[in-house]
């Protein structure tokens, strides 16, 4: 067993019980997959992190779902970096991370934590009736054509038509699996839609999105970071954003409501990057002690 310190913060969000939960292990970054999970199941939260030394940047950063490892996530940069500041192990205005997307600049602008996503990859285009029967909703709720876009993590970005089809999105974890495979799963990615309508939740956002999530991560995800920049991305690249920064809100239907200020970087048909900025709100410290490995 092993000791850590650790820090469970609210991010997107400036108050407690809002925006998405993440749980910072602090110099955990050299514990194996199975471990990390673990931890992540333990806590029921949808990430978390481990942080740890680097040589390509100020500090190297790994990302965790219940089920496996991924390259990147949103919620949980901004959440540990808030827990860095937090803790006084951040001098400056800029730190870099080190992920398993690439090095990730991160500038700290008052309490807004502002992360660069990379420039967008945009890949397949999957059938609208596979996207709709695994949101259980009609294809004329969908607006336009979903896409799979990554800024550092996959997501299929998806514009409903109105608030009433998102509140009435449901995933069929069944119907997910023809998708899944459509977009190139290969079965450790899941890809689900990133859905997303073109007005806020209230009138300070200009978009309102969710992420329906299948087992054995939690049914939704409170905010979504990394899919907000693959959203903006979609939005700049098919025309239906016109300004070339705005107000992105996530969370407000199961009470914990969150929002991101999103910028584009370069020219809207081809971004060369995607800032996108929230607040984080450290709500727990402690210490942890975890297992330096898991017996089978």
């Amino acid at each position: 067993m092993q000791d850590f310190q650790f820090d469970w913060v609210d991010a997107f969000t400036d108050r407690p019980f809002g925006g998405n939960g993440c749980a910072v292990v602090h110099g955990g970054a050299h514990l194996p997959e199975a471990v990390a999970c673990a931890y992540v199941r333990e806590t029921s939260l949808v990430e978390c992190t481990f942080t740890g030394p680097s040589e390509v940047a100020d500090i190297k950063v790994r990302y965790f779902l219940a089920s496996r490892e991924i390259p990147f996530a949103g919620h949980p940069t901004i959440a540990t970096v808030a827990a860095m500041r937090d803790r006084g192990l951040i001098s400056g205005q800029r730190i870099t991370l080190e992920t398993g997307a690439g090095i990730v600049p991160v500038d700290l602008e008052d309490d807004l934590i502002v992360m660069q996503q990379v420039a967008p990859q945009f890949g397949v285009t999957p059938d609208r009736a596979l996207v709709a029967a695994a949101i259980s909703l009609p294809e004329t709720a969908i607006l336009g054509q979903p896409q799979l876009v990554s800024t550092g993590l996959p997501f299929c970005i998806t514009v409903l038509k109105d608030l009433d089809s998102l509140r009435a999105a449901r995933l069929d974890a069944v119907a997910m699996e023809p998708l899944g495979r459509a977009l190139g799963a290969d079965g450790s990615d899941v890809m689900e839609p990133f859905l997303v309508t073109l007005d806020g939740f209230t009138p300070t956002g200009d978009t309102f999105s969710r992420l329906l999530m299948v087992p054995p991560s939690p049914p939704e995800d409170p905010f979504t970071g990394s899919a907000t920049g693959a959203m903006a991305a979609y939005l700049w690249h098919h025309g239906l954003m016109d300004k070339a920064a705005f107000v992105a809100e996530q969370g407000h239907l199961m009470d914990r409501p969150g929002e991101a200020h999103v910028a584009l970087v370069g020219d809207r048909s081809a971004p060369k990057g995607i800032r996108v900025g929230g607040r984080g709100f450290v709500l727990m410290r402690g210490e942890v002690g975890l297992p330096t490995s898991l017996q089978t």
